[in-house]
């Protein structure tokens, strides 16, 4: 073995070790990062040549976690790791977005990265070593790679920015973003924050970049002491320039003529295929297959040229718009009768139906993760159909796609949600995309705050988003910022940069970019641009629903939640559930109860008033305290010669001695009292062994006093 390792410090005595040359030599590149006690496995494997047909990298990347790395045994009927959970899928996604722009646009191999947690460190979380890890592998093989990259996670704790900082302190994060990036250029961002200025937001990213710098230079000495500067050659591609000037000289004045039109999404692609048909149909019926391919990518790029230069040299958008204006907006709430809370949000083509459902602590999500494991009460997920696009495609479950676009609005709405004391529920959000030309994601935001608002959660503010975009002329210097950016010039447009807010700040944000040397100062006028768009739109939606309601809708759950004293758990449960199933089967309402801290906490759901009111009245019998000086309905549990035990709570019994049942003397119990029988009574005292001392005389009026008695002084 010819064992390789490459270290470095992160600023502040922590370090990160790379190694190549011990594991999975077979690969054509593969590395071990650590930092602390987590391991990640890093392989990368292409293919030696490309399919014919294809014009584009068909790179997989999987980041999976092994249970073995945290010392536990998967769940589930085969314990055994299935496919990719959501929390799998969405740091594959993290490091794919920053490795895809990387590879040569020419370069078109089968392309597999694999990332394995084989070692974890419960303090140190994994996913921002994913993409070191991804990249570094990629360095030490000689796959072409206009890398290295990295991906540190940046957060600010206590006031302090801190570069992938333990999963202890990120409690007290105010921002947390990961942020991938070259020697040069940043090319993703994602994560969330508590409303923070854009200029905050910028500090933070380039605080990151200068760490990013440092784990690409260890990456470039690592690929020097391997040998592997030199990368393979490769041929993906045919070309013809002759037919290349011949599609831009028959094709862009009409596309361009189309672009300018300010036709519909659909009116737009049948004219552009019509155009892209007609050039074809030029060639002969006996045109070869690859100079049929080569005609429609060279159309393509005759699209992509001429919507591009559309922006730049006339300010002007396939839809008419200039590049500050968000399109038409419409919004509607409780259009679905029987649902907790819905909306409906429209921005220009762009549509999502909502809906919350409010649950139970029974209705919370487990997570079994390797490294991530416990139960979550706020879920979103948004569904993206076929016909939303008008196209036909079967439903085959949320893909990598629905699962990332999902996530980013969780998070944004999750940091307005209330409190675990004015929210006792489990909310469940779901956007359904019906039409989408354009950030369908942030239309789940805008449509999720409307829907919880007419569910009546109280969130702390509402919540808007808006997807800005960038065209460039690296020759010029021009560039244009789009603000709601449609499909299309996602598609052929160099930045897709996602943000979300309140009317005070950032909350969540997702930016990919697909070109090299975007500065400092364009990312801060993207960030001012999209404020006034976040802004915009808040008081669209305002106009259909400014607050939240004052209360839940009428056929909505109800949910108390109590707080009991430790000790009084196992009386509440009662042995083996009966008291806790007893309560249920009676009351009719759903009771759960678990332990936080020295308190139980107690919550009770039920769709009726009444259910909720007797289920509090009986767990308040059973956790309330006895009050000396207060009286009880008591019943007696048992007769001794020396008096009664009678119980005045439930599990809770005093002793009511003969001397304190009547004013006059008594001889014996017989006759007196009998077991069952209800009395009123006063608790005198409780000793320290917690006994209690019971009186029924002092209830009863006081016989006078017989003649010629004195009385003596108090």
């Amino acid at each position: 073995m010819n064992v390789i390792k490459k270290s470095f410090d992160l600023g502040d005595g922590r370090t990160i070790e790379i190694e190549t040359g011990k594991l999975a030599k077979q690969a054509d590149g593969s590395v071990v990062v650590r930092m602390g006690d987590t391991m990640l496995l890093a392989t990368v494997v292409s293919s030696v040549g490309a399919k014919a047909g294809v014009d584009f990298l068909p790179l997989s990347v999987d980041y999976q976690e092994k249970y073995a790395a945290a010392g536990r045994i998967p769940g589930g009927f085969l314990r055994r790791e299935a496919r990719l959970s959501d929390y799998e899928v969405l740091i594959s996604r993290l490091v794919d977005r920053a490795l895809r722009p990387m590879f040569p646009e020419d370069y078109h191999s089968d392309t597999q990265v694999m990332i394995t947690l084989i070692s974890s460190d419960k303090n140190i979380m994994p996913d921002s070593l994913a993409g070191l890890a991804a990249s570094a592998a990629i360095a030490v093989s000689d796959i072409p790679f206009n890398g290295p990259i990295s991906e540190v996670r940046v957060a600010k704790i206590d006031g302090q920015l801190v570069i992938n900082p333990y999963v202890s302190d990120l409690e007290r994060a105010t921002l947390e973003f990961l942020v991938a990036g070259t020697e040069n250029d940043i090319v993703m961002v994602e994560g969330e924050a508590d409303e923070i200025s854009e200029e905050e937001m910028v500090e933070a990213i380039e605080f990151a970049h200068k760490a990013i710098v440092i784990q690409v230079k260890v990456q470039k000495e690592l690929a020097e002491a391997v040998g592997k500067t030199k990368k393979r050659e490769y041929s993906h591609e045919d070309s013809n320039p002759e037919l290349k000037e011949q599609v831009y000289a028959a094709t862009y004045d009409q596309v361009y003529a189309v672009a300018k039109s300010q036709t519909s999404k659909g009116e737009r692609t049948e004219k552009f295929a019509e155009i892209s048909a007609a050039f074809v149909a030029t060639l002969g019926e006996e045109v070869d297959a690859v100079t049929a391919f080569l005609a429609k990518k060279y159309f393509h790029d005759v699209q992509y040229d001429a919507i591009r230069n559309l922006v730049l040299d006339e300010g002007m958008r396939l839809d008419g718009r200039d590049v500050r204006t968000v399109r038409p907006i419409w919004s509607e709430v409780s259009y679905l009768p029987s649902a907790h809370g819905s909306a409906v949000f429209t921005r220009g083509e762009t549509q999502s139906l909502t809906t919350v459902t409010l649950g139970s602590k029974d209705d919370e999500q487990m997570i079994d993760g390797a490294f991530v494991n416990g139960y979550n009460k706020f879920l979103l997920h948004y569904n993206f159909p076929g016909f939303s696009t008008g196209e036909v495609r079967p439903n085959r479950g949320a893909g990598r796609r629905e699962i990332g676009h999902g996530h980013l609005a969780m998070r944004s709405l999750r940091k307005v949600l209330p409190g675990l004391e004015e929210n006792p529920y489990t909310i469940r959000i779901v956007s359904d995309i019906l039409e989408s030309n354009g950030s369908s994601s942030m239309a789940t935001v805008c449509a999720g705050t409307l829907a919880l608002m007419d569910a009546g959660i109280k969130i702390k503010a509402p919540v808007s988003g808006i997807a800005m975009g960038l065209i460039t002329d690296e020759k010029t210097g021009k560039y244009a910022i789009l603000t709601d950016i449609l499909g299309d010039e996602d598609h052929l447009g160099d930045m897709d940069f996602k943000v979300t807010g309140t009317e005070k700040g950032i909350v969540a944000c997702q930016m990919d970019l697909k070109i090299n040397g975007l500065k400092w100062e364009v990312l801060t006028a993207a960030l001012k641009q999209a404020n006034e768009a976040r802004l915009h739109i808040l008081n669209e939606m305002a106009k259909t629903i400014s607050a939240p309601r004052e209360d839940y809708k009428d056929h909505a759950p109800r949910i108390v939640s109590l707080s009991i004293d430790k000790e009084f758990i196992g009386a509440v449960i009662g042995p083996g559930g009966k008291i806790i199933q007893e309560m249920q089967r009676e009351t009719g309402a759903s009771i759960s109860i678990e332990e936080v801290g020295n308190k139980g906490i107690v919550e009770i759901f039920a769709d009726n008033k009444a259910a909720i009111d007797a289920a509090v009245k009986r767990i308040n019998a059973i956790a309330a305290k006895p009050d000396i000086g207060a009286t009880y309905d008591g019943k007696v549990k048992s007769i001794m010669p020396f008096g009664a035990f009678v119980e005045i709570m439930p599990g809770k019994d005093g002793l009511l001695h003969i001397s304190e049942i009547a004013w006059e003397r008594l001889e014996t119990m017989d006759g007196v009292l009998k077991e069952g029988d209800k009395i009123q009574v006063k608790l005198l005292d409780i000793d320290k062994q917690g006994k209690m001392k019971l009186s029924r005389k002092a209830l009863l009026p006081r016989p006078p006093k017989p003649e010629g008695v004195e009385t003596k002084p108090a």
